[in-house]
């Protein structure tokens, strides 16, 4: 994949890391973490700039956040109290769960929102919730947009700064993000084997 990865960033140049970074939003398996770091080293060559790239990884991540987001206003509140309470278990939520999520959500949305963009795995989920609890737009938009450019900056500027060291970036993040997947999975089957449905207040 590392190859391919790099004859892209190569022949395609911007639009390249933009579209790249789009797909890992909506296809987790192409990881930013190899992305970005290209686009850095691409730009330690001269071949790009290192804002714009930036930018344009930064701009192809936002979309796919906003597909996401899009999908959660989707679904909506309400749909998912009905799916809760009739596939409780395998979501892992009662209808009383998603009522205080929400509330939860709309109190520390925003935070939640820019620390998720600097999470692997959980960045790309982010959204969903986001979407669901009707998060102002212009509220979203502007806490993903700030995480994400972090994000992207952080991994291009190690990616600018190593040069062809960038594998080593690949090396070390890539087990973070696939042991996060691991606890997040891990995380799903125990609730599903210790589920319990909530029960309203008396």
């Amino acid at each position: 994949m590392l190859d391919a990865l790099t004859a892209w960033v190569g022949e395609g140049g911007y639009f390249a890391v933009a579209f790249l970074m789009f797909l890992e939003n909506v296809v987790p398996p192409i990881p930013s973490e190899v992305i970005m770091p290209l686009a850095g080293y691409a730009a330690s060559r001269g071949d790009l700039s290192l804002p714009l790239a930036i930018l344009a990884g930064s701009a192809g991540s936002l979309a796919g956040a906003w597909l996401w987001y899009g999908i959660g206003r989707w679904i909506g509140a309400e749909r998912l109290e009905r799916g809760a309470a009739r596939y409780g278990r395998w979501l892992t939520l009662s209808p009383l769960d998603v009522r205080r999520a929400i509330g939860w959500f709309d109190r520390f949305g925003g935070a939640t929102v820019l620390v998720g963009r600097l999470v692997p795995a959980v960045r790309t989920l982010i959204s969903v919730p986001a979407g669901i609890v009707r998060m102002p737009t212009g509220r979203f938009l502007l806490f993903s947009t700030i995480g994400t450019l972090i994000w992207t900056s952080v991994l291009a500027g190690l990616g600018y700064l190593l040069g062809g060291q960038y594998e080593a970036i690949e090396g070390w993040l890539d087990p973070v993000s696939k042991g996060i997947v691991a606890m997040l999975v891990l995380g799903y089957l125990w609730r599903v084997a210790t589920f319990r449905p909530g029960r309203e207040p008396g």
